[in-house]
């Protein structure tokens, strides 16, 4: 097997942003995710409730911009944001996932007010990316480490389980719908992934924890934000349980290095 596709997110919920190598840290792949849009009291606010922010590309240095920062939408001029070197503000994911942030300042929030037409929205970055240990009470270690991805550092899935997917959908499935870090390709079986503990790709080595329960946020189709019920209705009917439905799988970083699309990937 080998290693496919790598995707940065800059800004949680933005538009993905491939890359041909990524250095993957305890807190995941250097540059995803690194900061994050807020609303007046300091929760997220993700592409679950506001679409357009798909539409919002950003860049950083690990995905070839040349700013710490640079945000672009359509209809709008591009702004560069430098990471902030003081002030520090309470912020919140899902109501219980409590982090410090540094904020993005005034004039980056303005921007972000006028293209998403949001009077309350602010961007923060994550200034110390290991100040999050993930619960135990979900698998993880007292190592195990992330920036403001969901629930692990690192996802994945085969491009043999997105193929599945698509083949039993009414819908035209892509693997953009899963948002996944790491996309591989070459497995013998829709889903293998579900069954790995381990892997290696070149120096990195990931745990696999648990598999990923899929949220509303895949049935948004990225390049025309129009919404419908697949995956989600497709993948009640074929992989249902627990009253969840899954796709993916989360991994975390038990060994930081390099990687680069093509690497092979071996299963322990």
């Amino acid at each position: 097997m080998r290693l496919r596709g790598i995707n940065i997110h800059p800004v949680k919920s933005t538009a993905i942003r491939p890359v041909r190598a990524a250095y993957v840290g305890r807190a995941g792949l250097v540059g995803d995710r690194e900061w994050m849009i807020v609303d007046g009291d300091g929760e997220l606010v993700s592409a679950r409730e506001i679409r357009e922010l798909f539409r919002i590309v950003a860049d950083t240095p690990a995905t070839g911009g040349s700013a710490d920062l640079r945000l672009s939408a359509p209809e709008h001029a591009a702004i560069e944001v430098a990471c902030p070197t003081e002030g520090v503000r309470d912020i919140v994911m899902f109501k219980k996932v409590k982090m410090r942030a540094r904020p993005a300042g005034p004039e980056v929030d303005a921007w972000l007010r006028r293209v998403l037409d949001r009077d309350d929205v602010s961007l923060v970055w994550c200034h110390d990316p290991l100040q999050r240990t993930l619960d135990a009470k979900d698998g993880f270690g007292i190592s195990d480490h992330a920036t403001f991805q969901d629930d692990s550092p690192v996802s994945l899935i085969t491009d043999a389980s997105v193929a599945a997917i698509d083949s039993w959908s009414p819908e035209t499935i892509t693997v953009e719908r899963f948002r996944p870090s790491l996309v591989v390709e070459g497995a013998e079986e829709a889903f293998a992934e579900d069954g790995w503990s381990e892997i290696t790709i070149g120096s990195v080595r990931l745990r696999m924890v648990t598999p990923v329960s899929r949220c509303v946020m895949t049935t948004i189709d990225p390049q025309t934000l129009e919404k419908g019920k697949d995956p989600l209705r497709t993948l009640a009917a074929h992989r249902k349980r627990n009253g969840k439905v899954w796709a993916a799988v989360h991994l975390v970083v038990d060994n930081p290095g390099e990687i680069a699309v093509g690497d092979e990937v071996i299963v322990s």
